[in-house]
């Protein structure tokens, strides 16, 4: 696997969990978004990044600085995947739409993308995190569907693993 690094963005703890289950099961390191910069992301072939989703279907807060550094960086060739929390049940409408919003500031990037979900087994309405019928990445319930959780990341890091 070439240099790999787990960044997320979380406001209450439960997307900061969720990337230290993915950074521990990959042997990499964990950073908060607001550590970003642009020699981490140039020291590092694979970003895997993690965002909860708030109000409408956005992106956490820290993410928005977040996403300057990633457009200062130069992403061209690098591998990308994608993991966000929503609340599938009160946000229905907007499901991890924070996912689609991190992916829409950066797919013109010239990174490749990896790690789309089939959206069979989420009980949702819509999400700006769909892309061809498909979630951009890993979406997560960690509140209502806490007990698929494991099983999902273990999944998606099969998936993606090839591709890092």
């Amino acid at each position: 696997m070439n240099s790999t690094i787990v960044v997320y963005g979380s406001s209450t703890g439960t997307c900061e969990a969720i990337a230290e289950k993915i950074a521990s099961k990959l042997g990499v390191e964990a950073i908060n978004v607001q550590d970003l910069n642009t020699d981490l992301v140039s020291s590092n072939q694979n970003l895997i990044l993690g965002t909860s989703t708030w109000g409408a279907g956005e992106m956490q807060d820290d993410w928005y600085d977040g996403i300057q550094v990633l457009k200062n960086a130069d992403l061209a060739g690098k591998t990308i995947a994608l993991f966000g929390c929503g609340d599938c049940e009160s946000y229905s409408d907007t499901f991890v739409g924070g996912i689609g919003e991190l992916y829409n500031s950066i797919k013109d990037s010239g990174a490749k993308f990896v790690g789309a979900v089939a959206a069979d087994g989420y009980t949702f309405d819509d999400s700006e995190a769909l892309v061809d019928g498909q979630f951009i990445g890993l979406p997560l319930d960690d509140v209502n569907e806490d007990d698929r959780t494991d099983e999902r990341i273990d999944a998606w890091i099969e998936q993606i693993t090839p591709e890092l």
